[in-house]
């Protein structure tokens, strides 16, 4: 695919010029419908950036669109479907230029059951969300940054991607191969990108009410852990290349 880098920089200067930003980063990130991605969005855009973000839920992506205004580009998009990834992704280079940070934390858990539970239907899901995800916007947005020659890219693993528990073995088998996707990733890439495996820690989510009902309560909520994330991840760059990295307090 041919990236016209060069004419979404204007686009991008002609952006940075209107919003008084010249330090601005154009930043996408999947899963913002709700919980961590929603409020990564917003950090972001509170602190002058530029989101481009997706989720699958039309009416929770069209709200966060009002929320943050037209200088932002929230989507619905199913992150499993390469088809829909490609057409998303050449639409926000050529409208925003190369991402300085792609950010990949769609992901789904499995009700908890043991392994032999556990429907195909249901962990052919997971592994597509949660692997397959993160590879369909490597394939169509890396090559972009490459060219842009800097950029970070970081995909959500879990302590779970670092441990393991009952009755979350689909989980924890994709966040395994998160790590591991993304050592390899941070392998392949030019100087001046990185790949980072980011443990964002526990947070009383959506998904970890799923798993740990009433005990979800105890762990601080997402807004509170945006507050430390946020800065946490502007501040990477190449150096942290192939590191796995955690969110720290979380």
């Amino acid at each position: 695919m041919a990236w016209h880098v060069v004419e979404t920089s204007d686009k991008l200067d002609r952006l940075r010029l209107r919003m008084g930003r010249k330090d601005m980063s154009v930043i996408v990130v999947t899963g913002v419908s709700r919980g961590l991605g929603r409020e990564m969005a917003l950090g972001f855009a509170a602190a002058g950036h530029t989101v481009c973000g997706c989720g699958t839920s039309e009416e929770l992506t069209t709200s966060l669109q009002s929320e943050l205004g037209s200088e932002h580009s929230i989507s619905v998009v199913d992150v499993s479907s390469d088809t829909v990834v490609a057409e998303w992704a050449s639409r926000i280079v050529n409208d925003f230029g190369a991402p300085e940070f792609l950010i990949n934390n769609a992901a789904v858990i499995n009700p908890n059951a043991p392994l032999w539970d556990v429907d195909a239907a249901t962990f052919d899901r997971l592994t597509a969300v949660n692997i397959n995800g993160i590879a369909n916007t490597v394939r169509h947005f890396v090559p972009a940054m490459m060219e842009a020659g800097r950029g970070v890219i970081v995909n959500f693993s879990s302590g779970w991607g670092r441990s393991t528990a009952a009755d979350v073995a689909p989980y924890c088998a994709s966040k395994w191969a998160v790590e591991g996707l993304t050592k390899s990733l941070a392998a392949e890439l030019p100087v001046g990108l990185a790949a980072v495996p980011l443990n964002p820690g526990i947070i009383n989510t959506d998904m970890l009410q799923s798993c740990f009902s009433g005990g979800a309560n105890q762990f601080p909520s997402a807004q509170q852990w945006a507050e430390a994330a946020v800065p946490f991840i502007l501040q990477m760059g190449d150096r942290d290349n192939g590191q796995s990295l955690s969110v720290p307090g979380f």
